[in-house]
């Protein structure tokens, strides 16, 4: 079980990071958990830009209101 949460938190860093392992992603064991982590980090990165889309669209570029 360690090592399949290890594979999901390396995935999820690199999905944050944008850089993806192919070695790890493609490991018979674990490469499934890696895969998971890397699609959430991802998901994590675009909901952030989205929010500060959201922030940016809200203030309507006065920046000292």
């Amino acid at each position: 079980m360690d090592d399949e949460i290890f594979a999901y938190v390396t995935g999820r860093s690199d999905g944050i990071a944008g850089h993806r392992d192919p070695v790890r992603a493609s490991h018979a064991t674990t490469g499934a958990d890696y895969r998971m982590g890397f699609l959430d980090g991802r998901i994590e990165v675009f909901h952030l830009l989205a929010a500060v889309r959201r922030i940016q669209d809200e203030s309507d570029g006065d920046f000292l209101s």
